[in-house]
């Protein structure tokens, strides 16, 4: 499996033979790596709400390349209103289990924010990810780790707007991730925060730091 943080939220996920993006705000994204033109062969987004930081060139991307889009059901509703190709919408909500698009697993999950919120699961592979979208720390997030063995955990740590680096230690403990990563920090002045000092609040878990376009293989 090879992970490519694109900055901020966005993720680029490749295993199997399948490519998936998260949260793709690219387009005036200060810290995107590419711009949305690079991004080719996408099977599948995942929006975890309708911000503008998160939601970003996922209508763009999916247009261009048929990639199918997943979000909370309204949020699809709305896409689809800006253009997004009817066929390529699949509108859900909390609390399923995994479901097959594509050869890829999902589900959508709690998250406490604004915007038609949800973290989402991702199967790929023969790894489980979990990206928390933009979330302050709630207890249930021990049930999201009961439910779904999760491989690799996405947790914002920027504050100000979701989880600071202390509640986001919290968070790794409670889904029991493997391996976690931080995001959502040093995009805008008021989320700065140091990466590494959240590494070091991680109690038995492995913490990777991401930069930008770099690709990571786990």
């Amino acid at each position: 499996m090879e992970i490519t943080w694109l900055g901020h939220a966005a993720w680029l996920i490749e295993s199997d033979g399948k490519r998936v993006l998260i949260d793709p705000f690219i387009t005036g994204n200060p810290s995107a790596p590419v711009g949305s033109e690079e991004l080719d062969r996408i099977d599948l987004i995942m929006v975890t709400h309708n911000h503008s930081d998160h939601l970003g060139d996922a209508v763009k991307i999916s247009n261009r390349t048929g990639a199918k889009v997943v979000s909370m059901f309204e949020n699809v509703n709305m896409m689809h209103s800006d253009g997004l190709k009817q066929e390529n919408g699949f509108g859900m909500n909390k609390g399923g289990e995994l479901i097959d698009i594509g050869g890829l697993k999902v589900a959508l999950v709690q998250a406490v924010h604004s915007g038609n919120e949800c973290g989402v699961i991702l199967g790929i592979g023969n790894k489980t990810l979990y990206h928390a979208g933009d979330t302050a720390f709630f207890s249930d997030m021990e049930l999201i780790g009961e439910q779904f063995s999760i491989d690799v955990a996405f947790l914002p740590i920027g504050g100000y707007f979701t989880m600071g680096p202390k509640q986001a230690a919290k968070a790794a403990k409670a889904v029991k991730a493997k391996v976690v990563m931080p995001m959502h920090y040093n995009t805008f002045p008021q989320i700065k925060q140091d990466p590494e000092m959240f590494i070091q609040m991680l109690s038995g878990q492995r913490g990777i730091v991401a930069l930008p376009g770099k690709t990571i293989k786990l």
